[in-house]
């Protein structure tokens, strides 16, 4: 049953195909990024905010290569709050100006006021820059996983572990 753990070679080569794994990830994951000049290309929506657009658990792509187009009222984007590692997803609602120094104020579909009680301290509006991309395709619920597995920590332990059997037990 543990015959893998007995032949050293094919022990490495178990755990090579599983450094592989993870870095072709790794590597995806840049990449998504660069094409979509976005730090974070692929967002999950973590609250009910913006209910009825977008639901708890879906998964959201990304774009923020807006080189012919600026930012625009209507437009849902994602945007990082100075000092908060949580990706907020939220609709334009009003925008001051133009280019990018335009002041963009945001709110949740599902709120009752905007999000100036969310913003940094001292901070009025968005601007580009605090944009991390504009929504442009999603697939319902399937970031459920990753919602289960923040607020059950106990859940990324479990896996880590049936992942490391299966690597273990698997024969060539």
């Amino acid at each position: 049953m543990l015959s893998g753990l007995a032949n050293p070679r094919q022990a490495a080569v178990q755990l090579m195909n599983f450094g592989l794994i993870l870095s072709t990830a790794f590597m995806m994951w840049k990449g998504l990024s660069v094409i979509t000049d976005s730090p974070s290309p692929i967002v999950v929506v973590l609250s009910g905010s913006m209910e009825p657009a977008f639901q708890r658990g879906d998964l959201l792509f990304l774009w923020n290569r807006n080189v012919v187009a600026e930012t625009s009222v209507g437009e849902v984007v994602v945007y990082n709050v100075k000092g908060k590692d949580i990706p907020i997803v939220h609709r334009i609602v009003r925008k001051f100006g133009k280019g990018p120094e335009a002041k963009l104020l945001t709110k949740g579909d599902n709120n009752v006021s905007d999000d100036t009680e969310l913003y940094a301290s001292g901070q009025d509006y968005l601007v580009r820059k605090d944009i991390i991309g504009s929504v442009f395709a999603y697939i319902p619920f399937v970031g459920y996983v990753t919602i289960l597995l923040s607020e059950h920590p106990w859940l990324k332990t479990v896996m880590l572990g049936l992942m490391g059997l299966v690597v273990v037990l698997q024969r060539e």
